[in-house]
C-alpha cells in the first residue's frame, strides 16, 4: 500500500486510536438519514455481475463499459497478478444523489475482501460518523475523507468531475488501509437511484421487517411507514428498511449497529434473488440500471476477471462484521477490540 503523500488536504502526523477514551457512558446518536443500501446494491451486483456476462453477452458488457476505467484511463493488470489470482479488497462506498438530499458525504462505508482461492469474501460495515485518524491524514469523520479530497482536487484541476472523483477515492483507500492494515486496490461508489431501480427490477427482496417502522420527513422526502413480519419488499421499502432510525415520536428506535445487520440481510437476499432463476430472467434491465449508477476505479477488464472467478458466490460465502463503538456526539468512537476483530478478519481472508 502507497505510503505517499499528496496535497491534497489538511493532514497530520500522528497516529491515534479511533477508540474513545476509558469510562466513558455511550450516548444515544441524533436523527440522521443513514443510506447503507447503496454499498447493498454495489456489493451484490459486482458479485453476480456473472449473470449478465453469462446470459446476456454483449450488453452486459457495455454495461462493464461505464462502470469501470478503460485502457487509456488504467494501467493493464497481468493475469497472473490479477483478481482471478490474487485477493483484493475494495472500499464501496454511498452518496444520495437525491435532489433535496444529495451531497458529497459519504453514508456508512464497507470494507470487503475477496479471495480466489476459496471464493468467499469477508465485508466490514463502517458507521458513518465513525472518528478516524491514521498516519499522514488529519483525524476527522470517516464519511468525510471522500468529499474533502474531492473537493480540494476539484479546486486544483478546474472542477474534472472524473480526476476529483479519482483524488477522492485515492484518499479513502490509504486511509481505510491504513485502519486495517490491508492493501485496498480499488474503491467503487453508488448512487441513490440505483438502489430502488434494481431491487424493482428483481420484483423486490424477501426479508423479515423486525419491528413497525414509521417515520416522515417532509423536508428531504422520507415517508417510511413499514409493518413488522417476513415480506418482500419494493425497491423504496427495501431503501426504507435499512434507512429506518425511529418513529416520529422517538419510540422502536435503532442504532448504526442495528442498520448495518439489516443492511447485511438485504444484501443477502439481493445476491440471492440476482443468481435465481427469476432474476436471472429480469438481468437485462438490471443492467441497464447497473452501469447508469456505479462506479468503481477498476479496469475493465478486471471487473470481467472477477465476474467469471466470483460467479458461484452466494450469500453464505459471505462473512459480515460491523465496527463496534460508542456514539459522543458528533462522533462514534470504534472499541480496539472490534476493530483488532474486523483487522484480523480482513487481513485473514487476503492470505489464505
Amino acid at each position: 500500500m502507497s505510503q505517499g503523500r499528496t496535497s491534497l488536504p489538511p493532514r497530520s502526523e500522528s497516529r491515534k486510536s479511533s477508540a474513545p477514551p476509558k469510562n466513558k457512558t455511550p450516548k444515544k446518536k441524533k436523527k440522521r438519514p443513514l443510506l447503507t443500501a447503496f454499498f447493498v446494491l454495489f456489493f451484490g451486483l459486482l458479485l453476480c455481475a456473472a449473470a449478465l456476462v453469462a446470459y446476456v453477452g454483449f450488453k452486459a458488457n457495455d454495461a462493464i463499459e461505464t462502470i469501470g476505467l478503460d485502457e487509456t484511463q488504467a494501467t493493464e493488470v497481468p493475469v497472473q497478478e490479477s483478481v482471478k489470482e490474487k485477493p483484493v479488497a475494495f472500499v464501496l462506498m454511498g452518496l444520495d444523489t437525491r435532489e433535496r438530499g444529495g451531497s458529497l458525504n459519504t453514508d456508512v462505508m464497507m470494507v470487503a475482501a475477496f479471495n480466489p482461492n476459496t471464493k468467499k469474501a469477508t465485508v466490514v460495515s463502517i458507521p458513518r460518523d465513525t472518528y478516524v485518524e491514521v498516519d499522514g491524514y488529519r483525524g476527522r469523520k470517516a464519511n468525510r475523507f471522500y468529499a474533502d479530497f474531492y473537493t480540494v482536487a476539484g479546486r486544483e484541476n478546474g472542477h474534472d468531475k472524473q480526476q476529483s472523483d479519482l483524488a477522492g477515492k485515492k484518499a479513502i483507500k490509504e486511509v481505510m488501509g491504513k485502519l486495517f492494515d490491508i492493501d485496498i486496490q480499488y474503491a467503487g461508489i453508488i448512487n441513490f437511484n440505483g438502489f430502488t431501480e434494481v431491487v424493482n427490477e428483481l420484483g423486490g427482496v424477501k426479508v423479515n421487517v423486525d419491528m413497525r417502522m414509521k417515520y416522515k420527513d417532509s423536508a428531504d422526502g422520507t415517508d417510511i411507514d413499514l409493518q413488522p413480519g417476513e415480506q418482500t419488499l419494493s425497491g423504496e421499502d427495501a431503501l426504507d428498511f435499512v434507512r429506518y432510525r425511529k418513529s416520529n415520536d422517538g419510540t422502536n428506535m435503532s442504532s448504526d449497529f442495528d442498520r448495518n445487520r439489516r443492511q447485511s440481510e438485504v444484501l443477502g437476499a439481493i445476491v440471492d434473488e440476482l443468481m435465481s432463476l427469476g432474476g436471472i430472467a429480469k438481468i437485462g434491465n438490471v443492467i441497464d440500471s447497473v452501469g447508469n449508477n456505479i462506479s468503481v476505479d477498476m479496469p475493465n477488464s478486471e471487473i470481467k476477471r472477477m465476474i467469471g472467478k466470483y460467479m458461484s458466490l452466494r450469500s453464505s460465502d459471505i462473512e459480515f462484521l460491523s465496527l463496534e463503538g460508542v456514539w459522543r456526539s458528533p462522533n462514534v468512537y470504534v472499541n480496539e477490540e472490534s476493530l483488532a476483530q474486523a483487522q484480523a478478519a480482513l487481513q485473514a481472508k487476503m492470505a489464505e
